[in-house]
């Protein structure tokens, strides 16, 4: 998949195209249906299949103040559209001047005169233009008249409608294993590893500790049953993963941090590699325990569960 970071970087003969435009933040099996139908429409019609996506998010834009959290980076959602089969992603940068075209300078200038689009799908909902003024009766009128084939996309997903916002809701509640069900894949969370305090290697439950600038959402609070992969290294590690403020010991920073279960960390160094985190089930949320001993206990059950989970 070619990925173009402005729209100046498409090669003049790269189209004509057919397109499809969303923020797709997460890549849920929604987006996915969409995105393989429209690879199956630009083929029919002998066009390039291209989807426009955002960056930053444009509510991000137009109200910061309540900026939905960011389910994947960019670069993992990339990753994830290419696997739909699709020929290439415009990431639009969404300011406010993009915001300001009017409906027909946006679909005749931007789409067929910049994109190369001569076919487009979108939902029902599609609003565009300076203050959304443009909707799908304006996407078929100005299609109609400028060459633009215009095909609706359907609900998805068997009658139940997928939504970023349902995996968003999902993964703030902890229950990460609805969030994969829509996603189709389990949620990721991806950072550099960072040193920490070393207080589960003193209870013999060392950990790996990301970031605290890590890439995507982190589920609520509690104990996850996980997967762990790091940058230049080909296994893949079942891990526990903590995520919280580590009340027991007064603590007031929210880690996530991850547990390699059968791993000896002596000498197994990922200090400063990438890892990232796939997040299966959720065992419980965090909890303050009287003491070093009690926690360390409830570690030992907490990775006896994982162990089964991961096992099934």
């Amino acid at each position: 998949m070619d990925v173009f970071r402005e729209v100046g970087q498409i090669p003049e003969d790269f189209g004509p195209t057919a397109v499809t435009l969303g923020n797709f933040d997460g890549v849920h099996l929604g987006h996915r249906e969409v995105l393989q139908a429209l690879v199956g429409a630009a083929r029919a019609r002998r066009l390039r299949s291209l989807a426009m996506t955002f960056d930053p998010h444009p509510r991000a834009v137009h109200r910061p103040d309540c900026a939905p959290a960011e389910i994947t980076p960019t670069a993992l959602k990339l990753e994830r559209m290419a696997q739909t089969g699709i020929d290439a992603a415009l990431v639009q940068t969404y300011t406010l001047d993009f915001a300001r075209q009017t409906p027909e300078e946006f679909v005749v200038g931007f789409l067929i005169g910049r994109l190369g689009a001569r076919f487009i799908t979108v939902g029902r909902d599609v609003r565009f233009g300076t203050d959304n003024t443009g909707d799908l009766e304006t996407l078929m009128e100005l299609g109609a008249q400028h060459g633009l084939e215009v095909e609706v996309t359907e609900e998805v997903g068997n009658g139940a409608r997928y939504s970023s916002t349902a995996v968003r809701a999902a993964l703030e509640s902890g229950d990460v294993a609805t969030a994969a069900q829509m996603l189709g894949v389990h949620h990721e969370v991806r950072g550099e590893v960072v040193h920490g305090d070393a207080r589960g290697r003193e209870m013999g439950f060392p950990t790996a500790n990301l970031a605290q600038d890590a890439l995507g959402a982190v589920p609520a609070d509690g104990i996850y049953a996980g997967l762990a992969r790091f940058e230049g290294l080909d296994e893949v590690y079942p891990a526990a993963i903590s995520i919280g403020t580590n009340p027991t010991f007064d603590g007031h920073e929210r880690r996530v941090e991850a547990h390699l279960i059968d791993v000896e960390f002596d000498g197994f160094d990922v200090y400063g590699r990438t890892m990232t985190l796939a997040f299966v089930d959720r065992i419980r949320g965090q909890v303050e325990f009287t003491g070093m001993e009690a926690l360390i206990e409830q570690m030992r059950d907490d990775v006896e569960r994982i162990r089964d989970i991961l096992a099934e």
